[in-house]
């Protein structure tokens, strides 16, 4: 019973640790130079905005990355979803509700189709996904004519913002992730794919119906992605020449922060709090106004600091236990 109390503190520890020490800091840099890092409601709507974008962006680049499939295309999706929803929403005045609907949907049918791409041409993944990038932004920018989708005038759209709204995207989709690829033969089928290809496929497990569902799902959350950025500025801006590309690399930091989290309690859960993590330094750099070039800089050092532990952390644990 000792011992089972022990490993449950161990366990709740190294949940808890990372966010709560990303809390601690922002919080004590903001109060050093005079500012709340949470003023007004907008600050925590802020978070949770950026808590649900970046926890649906990491579980969309960990589906395939894990599996060895490195997409580039999951930007482009949620651009190219958002385009779509947002016309369609416009033109037939539906609600925003049914907005999001669409937006999952077509996300889920452009990843579907760049699963598809992947499978008949048999190319490495990086240079399909490269390729379904620059295809996705050119009909983005096809259906716009250039000039992007703006709605910011219609309230019906851009009054989805709001603590509750992003909590409960947070919540189901956490669930759903959960639920999928934890307790389905789907998600045991992509474990074993994900541990070992050959003998799983030797045994009867079909890679390519999972590989297909792997990029529809990513495609659907990512669609989701592109609901929560358009609906929170209320337009929609082209990006050409790769420019869809940047939102993918908002989810490396929090999806090894999450991984490492994901050994103290479910991956999923720690992707979230891997999300949490950067969404307290996001608001930090918002409330401490701080370049964007600056940001890019703490965030790429943050970055690399945690590699250079995960790769030493053996050593670094085998020191400090010698020193006490």
């Amino acid at each position: 019973m000792k011992n089972g109390n022990t490993n449950l503190v161990k366990r709740i520890i190294g949940t808890v640790s990372i966010p709560l020490l990303a809390f601690v800091v922002t919080w004590g840099l903001c109060r050093i130079n005079g500012i709340a890092l949470f003023e007004s409601s907008g600050n925590w709507i802020a978070f949770f905005r950026a808590s649900a974008s970046v926890m649906l962006t990491t579980f969309a680049l960990s589906i395939n990355l894990n599996s060895g499939r490195f997409d580039f295309s999951i930007g482009a999706i949620a651009l190219l979803s958002s385009v779509i929803s947002a016309n369609i929403s416009l033109a037939a005045g539906l609600p925003v509700v049914v907005m999001l609907l669409i937006a999952i949907a077509s996300g889920l049918l452009l990843g579907l189709l760049s699963g598809v791409i992947y499978i008949i041409t048999k190319l490495p993944p990086i240079i399909v996904s490269l390729g379904v990038t620059l295809l996705f932004e050119g009909a983005a920018f096809a259906l716009t004519e250039g000039y992007g989708v703006s709605f910011v005038t219609n309230t019906a759209l851009t009054g989805f913002p709001s603590v509750r709204n992003y909590s409960i995207l947070i919540v189901v989709f956490l669930a759903l992730m959960i639920l999928i690829f934890d307790h389905t033969k789907f998600g045991y089928e992509y474990k074993a794919l994900v541990t070992g290809q050959k003998v799983s496929v030797n045994t009867g497990v079909k890679e390519i119906p999972n590989t297909l569902g792997c990029y529809a799902i990513a495609g659907a959350l990512m669609g989701v992605v592109g609901f929560i950025s358009s609906t929170n500025t209320g337009t929609i801006q082209m990006a050409l020449n790769f420019g869809s590309i940047g939102v993918m690399f908002t989810a490396f930091l929090p999806m090894f922060i999450g991984g490492f989290i994901g050994r103290f309690c479910n991956e999923k859960l720690g992707y979230l709090l891997g999300a949490v993590t950067t969404a307290f330094v996001s608001i930090m750099y918002a409330r401490l106004k701080m370049d964007s070039s600056v940001q890019q800089i703490i965030t790429a050092l943050i970055l690399v600091v945690f590699l250079i532990y995960l790769n030493n952390e053996g050593r670094l644990s085998g020191l400090f236990k010698r020193r006490i």
